[in-house]
């Protein structure tokens, strides 16, 4: 591998552009892809200031992070040396990549999942199919651009042959498992209860404790965000009727506190302090505590409720969530990923600002809008063999039980 002599100079970032008029009432295509591409745009903006301080953010950038900005370390190739990633210039990191997977298993199935599937359909794909990488600028396997924990799908999955509704368990307990799971809340689009059942049982194959309930709530907030007339509140209001132990504390902790901001600059720390007595990580972020991503009912991941509360903080407005969230710092590109998801499946494509979504995808050289626009699809298969698997249970229970 080569090495240049000194980085190329990198253009100034170009501040966020005004999104256009949301619709309405998005359609299921508009909300998916809407969804999709908005968690996609949000990974690749936090991407570059992951595991930084919102004090270190301002320091490198001159201010907060506006837009598509540079990686965060001129010699990004040797920086980190267990992660020579090319964070930043609009490349989406593993989030888009589990993300793009996770449609493909659902292209294939055409119904809904379980862990198995994550066995017979996303391990395989994450090990045997080569595809452009952004952050390796190179075609490689999925599994080699994957973090630790998701690597453990492959490990214990594949090679060791685990019962995959029990696989996750043993692996550490972060939001690996919620940061690719918006697909199944389009899926369930509307229907939160479904959407969580579906992606705890998922989860599985790859999460445990409180990193399997993230996932699960997630999921159900991106089905909430999909109701129509849905709003952050709503969404929120949905999923804390669902979330369990530490994960709803923290959700309810952290939301109430965002209730009383409007701005995201000065709901920085307040969040932070919201979410910290839940967060095993600890107050440095690449230094974790002792007790770090262990399993517990008391505890939660930081991205999901704080996802929720700069949803709330920005009022589901794109920018002013995803920049909240990016903002924000430590585990950022999730946390954007997941804000993005949300504010995307509420408003629906045309919230997101356009330069965003087309420099991210010329960037990371990847068709942002097709996974939405196929699933949609596959969500419509789906409900359509629900219905008639609900109208033959309905016959069925008339029969055994009578009028």
């Amino acid at each position: 591998m080569t090495h240049p002599a000194s980085p190329a100079p990198r253009p100034e970032p170009k501040p966020a552009p005004e999104p256009a008029p949301a619709s309405p009432c998005p359609s299921l295509a508009d909300r998916a892809t809407g969804c999709l591409v908005g968690a996609a745009v949000g990974d690749a903006l936090g991407g570059p200031v992951e595991g930084c301080t919102p004090e270190q953010i301002v320091a490198r950038h001159g201010g907060r992070v506006t837009g598509i900005v540079g990686p965060f370390h001129d010699d990004w190739r040797t920086a980190r040396p267990i992660a020579p990633y090319h964070k930043g210039d609009g490349h989406v990191t593993d989030d888009t990549l589990m993300t793009h997977a996770l449609v493909r298993v659902y292209e294939k199935v055409r119904d809904h999942l379980d862990a198995y599937a994550v066995a017979e359909h996303l391990v395989p794909d994450l090990m045997g199919t080569p595809r452009w990488i952004p952050e390796l600028e190179a075609e490689a396997l999925p599994l080699h651009r994957l973090f630790l924990a998701e690597k453990w799908l492959v490990t214990r999955l594949h090679y060791a042959h685990a019962d995959p509704r029990e696989a996750g368990v043993g692996n550490i307990v972060n939001c690996g498992a919620a940061m690719y799971m918006a697909p199944v809340g389009i899926v369930n689009a509307g229907h939160p209860e479904g959407a969580y059942a579906e992606a705890v049982d998922i989860a599985g194959a790859h999460q445990s404790s409180y990193g399997r309930e993230a996932a699960g709530v997630f999921a159900a907030a991106v089905a909430a965000a999909c109701k129509p007339g849905a709003t952050p509140a709503s969404v929120v209001g949905d999923v804390l009727r669902l979330a369990k132990d530490g994960t709803r504390a923290a959700v309810e902790a952290v939301c109430a506190v965002a209730g009383r901001h409007t701005d995201c600059e000065s709901a920085l720390k307040p969040l932070r302090a919201a979410v910290a007595p839940f967060d095993t990580v600890g107050p440095a972020y690449r230094e974790p505590s002792l007790g770090a991503r262990r399993p517990s009912r008391l505890h939660s991941v930081e991205e999901l409720p704080v996802a929720l509360g700069m949803l709330l903080v920005g009022a589901g407005d794109f920018r002013r969530t995803v920049l909240g969230s990016v903002n924000y710092g430590r585990d950022c590109d999730s946390i954007a990923t997941m804000s993005g998801a949300l504010a995307g499946a509420l408003h629906g494509e045309h919230a997101i600002p356009r330069d965003w979504g087309a420099d991210v995808a010329r960037a990371s050289r990847l068709d942002l809008r097709a996974p939405g626009v196929a699933l949609a699809g596959v969500a419509r298969e789906v409900f359509a063999k629900d219905r008639r698997r609900r109208l033959a249970h309905e016959r069925a229970f008339a029969a055994i039980a009578g009028a």
